[in-house]
């Protein structure tokens, strides 16, 4: 080793010991005849002495010295008259008696400090130097010890890791593949895998009743916050066992990483039905660190000559806590927000509770943006369904069901962040159980899996898959932390008649249900045991401990919002002698 010691190691128990270092300038400083250096590793700073007085030679070196400089210095272990107690090694330095030079190193384009002046670009473009970076260094830390654990867990509990295959079969469901193509067969594909469900089903069949796997997934899907198109997945399944089972191992799992990297305690793990999430949240992965939750106004609102309430399908609102002062402004802010194409509500109703006093009002005062249809008494009703209190606001609207909710559960979710109730340090996890099997997609007229073609119907539901499709539900269940999805599972079907009938209703013929999944049919026949699990989203869990907006922070080489690797300019195009080789042309 060129050092004996890190940069983070040494303290005022190591005092007169001679140790050699090894790293990087942070930066340095004259002071009189001094010259001080903070040479930075992994681990932490320790501040380097030159002295003019014991060596002008060894000064003039330090001094030639620029930021990100690797240099490997020997010295003595000293105590420091300006103690930094805020850092492990603030309370001793290291009197340099030798220096050498290992590399130099050009300016670089952006401070390396926690705060830097460097943009998200000119960042992503020179990752190897954001990676020197504390912040997010220590989200790569946190990464490696939450895997760690992981892996501890689910150890203990006899479950066996699995690699299974990168290059695998084009499939029909589920989002966009990224293909390969074959070199050795010419016109033929390999897929990269969406996630590794058919594999685990098979090693149940094979009789390893307990697998995980922490697998990189690639989906060729528009990108976001909290998507990218390779990622990270802790993917589990367990045979036999029954849904209860899932939930049991895996909430352990959450209890566990909170508990052992975060020293968190999760209390409650409570369960919500779907149907129950969307009337309540208008979403099936509902933020549960504040309430607010929907109240529903048909019944109330109907029927007095307000055209927006009569010809809606559903009127429903939420109750805002102390915010009957917001001004015109805001309010109209409010409305903007939800006009947005993104959201593409047309227009927002709203109704102060006003306390007595206030504008002139000797008792307390119900003030809504209708009151041309609506009389005091009336509002009243609307108070009540509220149960609004002296200076709340209510915020209400009015569409198609399943849009109308979907915006308000915007809305909702911007007062939290308005009201300061969306707390990162807060964790509010949930189970989210019971989904539809089945959902209609009116761009292809059919009906699609909601989670994928393998997950099982209630068995009392089964009967409906003729009649009422859409109203059979799955044996599904999501884990939900912080208004995140960060699991998903289901119990699964193994029974080949069971199955064909599912892909039946996917709108697969008999035969092309054999060509796509005939692998999984077949095995179905030799002795399948009941089976299920979960995929926890890795990269999104990490970003969750870590306080963080965005998986990119959680992962070493991201790619940008295009898909794009700037560092490394990919993708790009390749020779002609490659494609030619592949059996390739392109146009475009």
């Amino acid at each position: 080793m060129l050092r004996t010691h890190t940069c983070g190691e040494l303290t005022i128990n190591d005092l007169n010991k001679e140790v050699t270092l090894t790293g990087w300038v942070q930066k340095s400083r004259d002071l009189g005849g001094m010259t001080f250096v903070d040479m930075r590793d992994r681990y932490g700073i320790t501040q380097l002495t030159f002295n003019s007085d014991d060596n002008a030679d060894l000064r003039a070196q330090a001094r030639d010295l620029g930021r990100e400089f690797v240099i490997k210095v020997s010295g003595k272990v000293i105590e420091r008259s300006s103690k930094n107690l805020k850092m492990p090694t603030g309370e001793v330095e290291i009197k340099v008696l030798n220096m050498e030079l290992l590399n130099a190193a050009k300016l670089p384009p952006f401070l390396i400090e926690d705060e830097t002046d460097g943009g998200d670009d000119l960042r992503a473009k020179y990752r190897y130097l954001d990676l020197r970076r504390n912040p997010v260094r220590n989200n790569l830390v946190l990464r490696h010890k939450m895997a760690q654990e992981v892996r501890k867990y689910l150890d203990a509990l006899d479950f066996i890791e699995v690699e299974t295959p990168v290059l695998i079969k084009s499939t029909p469901e589920g989002a966009r593949d990224f293909v390969v193509p074959s070199r050795m067969n010419p016109g033929e594909f390999y897929a990269l895998p969406q996630s590794p469900q058919t594999f685990k089903q098979l090693l149940m069949v094979s009789g390893f009743d307990r697998y995980f796997q922490i697998v990189k997934c690639f989906r060729d899907e528009d990108l976001r916050a909290d998507r990218q198109p390779e990622f990270t997945q802790i993917d589990c399944e367990m045979a036999f066992i029954e849904q209860e089972d899932i939930l049991n191992v895996f909430e352990g799992l959450i209890r566990t990483l909170f508990k052992n990297v975060k020293n968190v305690d999760l209390i409650n793990v409570p369960r919500m039905q779907y149907a129950d999430a969307m009337r309540l949240y208008g979403s099936d992965k509902p933020d549960t660190r504040f309430e607010m939750q929907f109240v529903e106004l048909n019944d109330i609102v109907k029927g007095k000559d307000f055209s927006v309430f009569d010809n809606a399908e559903l009127v429903i609102g939420i109750k805002a806590k102390d915010c009957a002062e917001y001004t015109r402004k805001q309010l109209d802010e409010l409305t903007d927000f939800i006009k947005r194409p993104q959201i593409g509500a047309t227009g927002l109703i709203y109704m102060r509770h006003l306390p007595a006093g206030q504008a002139g009002n000797a008792d307390e005062i119900l003030k809504s943006s209708v009151d041309k249809f609506y009389s005091e008494d009336e509002l009243k009703r609307w108070s009540a369904a509220f149960d609004s209190q002296p200076g709340d606001l209510i915020l209400i609207m009015a569409g198609v069901k399943d849009k109308v909710r979907k915006q308000l559960s915007e809305l909702r979710l911007e007062m939290g962040n308005r009201l300061g109730l969306r707390d990162k340090n807060v964790f509010s996890p949930l189970w989210v159980l019971d989904f539809p099997l089945l959902e209609w997609d009116e761009e292809t007229q059919r009906y699609h899996a909601m989670h994928h073609p393998f997950t099982s119907p209630k068995p009392e539901d089964i009967a409906m898959l003729d009649s009422k499709p859409g109203e059979v539900r799955a044996n599904a269940y999501d884990m939900v932390i912080n208004g995140t999805e960060i699991g998903g599972g289901s119990i699964r079907i193994h029974d080949r008649a069971l199955q064909s009938l599912m892909f039946k209703h996917l709108g697969f013929s008999v035969d092309e249900a054999q060509k796509q999944f005939g692998f999984l049919l077949d095995a179905f026949e030799y002795g399948a045991p009941p089976h299920g699990g979960i995929a926890f989203g890795f990269d999104r869990l990490v970003s969750i401990f870590a306080g963080l907006d965005s998986i990119r922070d959680v992962i070493a080489f991201p790619k940008n919002n295009s898909g794009r690797d700037v560092m490394i300019d990919s993708p790009s195009t390749i020779a002609e002698e490659q494609l030619r080789e592949l059996k390739i042309r392109t146009t475009i």
